[in-house]
């Protein structure tokens, strides 16, 4: 109605009628097993897009809010961008991502700042599982590690298959070497690498400690023309700003094994060990599982390997 006057009712009549006529018209496209499905970024795909957002969330047992601590790898790679809201949208969990390096992931679950633990660490992993505090540890995926550094390679280290040969190249070449420093699972695998190699680098001016995430380590190591040890994928899904390349891989040593890990209630009763399960059984599921095999075809390959349901032991 049009303030102060009144809408005749041969307009109100012929109104109505046209808005029948659109109703049925709408009625019928949707019904149509032909019909085409909604174009991408046309109004009738956000219509479909905001009724599915518009659906309610399944029904959650206590708090909806959930700490995932996660390694630097997961987030730096993009995994956790696709991951996480598929999770959320799945469940209706709302996630507080804390990427750190997996010694820091364990701390926080240690002392019961985070419901949930994804890491790549195993053998912390295990001290961590022994000492009581997490519960239902359940394997998720693997990548590999690898040695990467300058296109001219001043160590002359490219092709080799022996890390802990490369480092000591590396080493005897004095050639700048970038760790993480940060106490995360590349540092640790680094470190046990270097020990293999009869090397300490610690102290020498080569080695530099960044400190920080695989991103911004690799960044640095590019900046400064050295090596590091990377994971595959936070490095592919970088490596068009990098100045490095894959020089070494396919060591044995160099697998790289991720595991969901639920902190203890028992230790902890304020945890939300029911949101914790949920995302546990989410990343080891038929979806979560073929979201993580899945990612990376933008980077031309895959970057995870999903192994839920596999033995350890299997893992290659």
């Amino acid at each position: 109605m049009v303030r102060g006057r009144s809408i005749p009712k041969a307009a109100r009549r012929a109104r109505m009628a046209s808005l029948m006529a659109v109703a049925l018209v709408a009625a019928a496209a949707c019904s149509s097993g032909s019909s085409p499905s909604p174009q991408v970024g046309s109004p009738a795909a956000s219509a479909s897009a905001a009724s599915a957002a518009a659906s309610p969330a399944p029904s959650i047992t206590g708090s909806k809010d959930l700490i995932l601590a996660t390694t630097t790898s997961t987030q730096d790679s993009g995994l956790l961008d696709v991951l996480v809201p598929a999770f959320e949208q799945a469940t209706g969990y709302v996630v507080k991502t804390v990427a750190v390096g997996t010694g820091q992931a364990l701390k926080m679950g240690q002392d019961g700042n985070a419901d949930v633990i994804l890491v790549h660490s195993p053998a912390a992993e295990k001290t961590f599982m022994d000492a009581g505090w997490g519960v239902d540890r359940r394997l998720v995926m693997h990548n590999y590690f690898q040695v990467v550094g300058p296109k001219s390679d001043p160590a002359g280290i490219r092709g080799m298959t022996s890390a802990a040969d490369a480092f000591k190249k590396v080493a005897a070449a004095g050639s700048t070497f970038v760790s993480r420093g940060d106490g995360s699972g590349t540092e640790t695998k680094e470190l046990a690498i270097w020990k293999t190699a009869g090397i300490t680098p610690k102290g020498n001016a080569w080695y530099l400690q960044s400190g920080q995430g695989m991103g911004p380590t690799l960044q640095i190591a590019s900046e400064k023309g050295g090596y590091t040890l990377t994971d595959n994928a936070t490095f592919l899904a970088n490596s068009a700003k990098l100045n490095l390349e894959v020089l070494v891989q396919g060591d044995p040593v160099l697998l790289n094994i991720y595991h969901v890990i639920s902190v203890n209630p028992a230790k902890w009763p304020k945890v939300n060990s029911v949101g914790a399960t949920a995302f546990a059984d989410y990343v080891t599921s038929a979806a979560g599982q073929q979201l993580i095999a899945g990612f990376g075809s933008q980077y031309g390959g895959t970057l995870f390997v999903a192994d839920a349901g596999k033995a350890e032991s299997d893992v290659k």
